[in-house]
């Protein structure tokens, strides 16, 4: 295996979009399938455990990693190509990107994707949602490892067997590594230019930390805006109520992980208004902050620890049971500490 793939002391912070997380002993960030198996093959003769994830935008590091564990950072995992079968997308690409894409071909099927921080396998893996569309209204077959398997070797199933319903799957059940997939689109020739174009979108619009949430936000936007200066065209309504929407609520102004929260839906109101009234916004402890524009967002002040989110978390989940009667289950993924 080549050692490069496989860095020490890497600083976590650098891989979320909280910005927190202590070093690292182990992490590695693949660039294909076959570098992911040898990244698999150490852990397995190291007797590390791995932990894997996209952009790292609903993940909460810990300050202080276990040191018998290896972070698999699939966001370098971004192979997009037409064949026989369909469109294949590898599981580092952005949702974002597959809005753009969707733009540059003719079809709105994608436009929830735009501004959603987390790339593809993240979002087969939680069946990311915005509004009345998610990821399963494009989903053909996805491509998976199984860390059960004892060669690695890549296994498909199709969106019919991946048992998705709110925020729930077949793969937040299995140990599971998303590697990629086969995507809906209804015109392939007009897709084959959308993604040629989107390659020189890519050239012209400077992209530095995708875990930053504010270079995120001013490269989706400037991208979007760019294609339609480019194209004589508008950016489409549908990508403004995003920006309106998500930016009204400040999702990019702050390191955050978005919501905090699944929506109770047999408790009839989100999350955001459960916190609402209990007059918790603003709630700060150490360096974090429930929002004080939203309920269901924690966010970074700029010096956060992992504990100080954690210490958030725990007190709105206390403080929803003891008034509303029920404990609300974290959207966000909380990484064990030593």
């Amino acid at each position: 295996m080549n050692k490069q793939l496989i860095q020490s002391n890497a600083d976590l912070s650098a891989y979320s979009t909280y910005e927190i997380g202590g070093k690292a002993k182990y992490l590695a960030a693949p660039t294909t399938i076959e570098e992911l198996t040898s990244v698999l093959e150490f852990a397995r003769e190291q007797e590390l455990k791995p932990f894997w994830f996209g952009m790292g935008s609903n993940i909460l590091f810990p300050d202080d990693p276990k040191e018998n564990m290896i972070f698999i950072s699939l966001k370098e995992l971004k192979e997009t190509h037409i064949d026989e079968k369909g469109w294949f997308v590898s599981a580092g690409m952005p949702m974002s990107h597959l809005a753009l894409i969707g733009l540059a071909s003719g079809t709105s099927d994608f436009d929830f994707c735009f501004l959603l921080p987390g790339t593809v396998g993240a979002g087969i893996y939680m069946n990311a949602k915005y509004y009345n569309r998610q990821i399963c209204d494009i989903l053909d077959t996805a491509f998976y490892i199984d860390l059960n398997d004892p060669n690695f070797e890549v296994q498909s199933i199709h969106v019919d067997g991946c048992g998705y319903s709110y925020k729930n799957s077949i793969f937040m059940n299995n140990d599971w590594i998303i590697v990629g997939a086969y995507l809906r689109h209804p015109d392939v020739t007009a897709l084959e230019q959308g993604i040629r174009e989107v390659a020189r979108l890519e050239q012209v619009v400077e992209y530095q930390n995708p875990s930053a949430l504010p270079n995120f936000f001013k490269y989706y936007t400037t991208m979007a805006e760019t294609w339609a200066h480019d194209n004589k065209g508008e950016v489409p309504a549908s990508f403004k109520s995003v920006v309106d929407d998500r930016g009204s609520k400040f999702h990019f102004d702050y390191p955050s992980c978005g919501s905090v929260f699944k929506n109770n839906y047999d408790f009839g109101e989100p999350m955001g208004k459960v916190v609402d009234r209990l007059n918790m916004r603003g709630t700060v402890r150490g360096g974090a902050s429930i929002s004080s524009w939203h309920g269901n967002m924690i966010v970074n002040q700029g010096s956060a620890k992992a504990e100080d989110i954690v210490h958030l978390v725990e007190q709105v989940k206390k403080s929803v049971n003891e008034t509303f009667g029920f404990i609300p289950e974290e959207e966000l993924i909380i990484v064990e500490k030593k």
